[in-house]
């Protein structure tokens, strides 16, 4: 089976149903993530600084060159280690993340070993932020109504940093961001002007905000 051969459509659970369309789909860009989430580039920097003062020391110790460097290999050997391993689970992460954005909602599909879909129906979301990066990547959070309580753990990355109380999901390091959050803007203006509907009770908003595992015998409800 290949993978996201369970689903109907790609980064959802199930078809979506009439009157419900698709406006935009897409991922984290994968470098950006590695370098904004997992901290890449400061691990690196943390360890040339290492392997910088190994070889000072060794200087400093009357030791020959070869042998100052050679004292530094084992420290740029683990920096290539931790480097790597954070560079390729960002890779993965990026990799295995759907973000969709629909008229009636906001659905995440993350996890690499255990898929999983959070779904976000626009009657949830309280406002929408936006943080544009220089790369044209940016993060967009979502206030949740007071009564959805997300694991800040179970949905990290996709989460805003350091909030835990409340957590907020996160489309992040989305490519394309301004024309994303504009998307969602418009998408959450339009749905305001049109709907009709209730507030969703405290029972619907946790409901809708407990992760599904996605299978072949399981899907999440809209």
């Amino acid at each position: 089976m290949r993978e996201y051969d369970f689903e109907p459509l790609r980064g959802l659970p199930e078809p979506l149903p009439p009157g419900e369309e698709m406006l935009w789909q897409g991922a984290p860009r994968w470098t950006a993530l590695a370098r904004r989430a997992f901290h890449v580039r400061k691990v690196a920097i943390y360890f040339a600084v290492l392997v910088v003062w190994r070889i000072a020391v060794g200087w400093s110790a009357d030791s020959s060159t070869a042998t100052a460097l050679q004292s530094a290999l084992w420290v740029l050997f683990l920096g290539l280690l931790s480097v790597g391993a954070l560079t390729l689970l960002g890779w993965a992460m990026a990799r295995s993340t759907v973000y969709t954005i629909t008229s009636r909602r906001v659905v995440i599909r993350f996890g690499v070993a255990l898929p999983m879909i959070l779904n976000l129906p626009f009657k949830q979301i309280r406002s929408a932020g936006f943080k544009r990066y220089a790369d044209g990547t940016g993060d967009i959070p979502l206030l949740l109504a007071e009564s959805a309580r997300p694991s800040y753990l179970i949905f990290w990355p996709h989460v805003r940093p350091w909030h835990f109380s409340p957590p907020e999901p996160m489309l992040r390091v989305v490519p394309d961001a301004s024309q994303v959050a504009e998307i969602l803007a418009n998408a959450l203006k339009s749905f305001t002007e049109e709907s009709s509907e209730p507030a969703a009770s405290e029972d619907e908003a946790t409901e809708s905000l407990v992760p599904r595992v996605v299978s072949s015998h399981s899907s999440a409800s809209s």
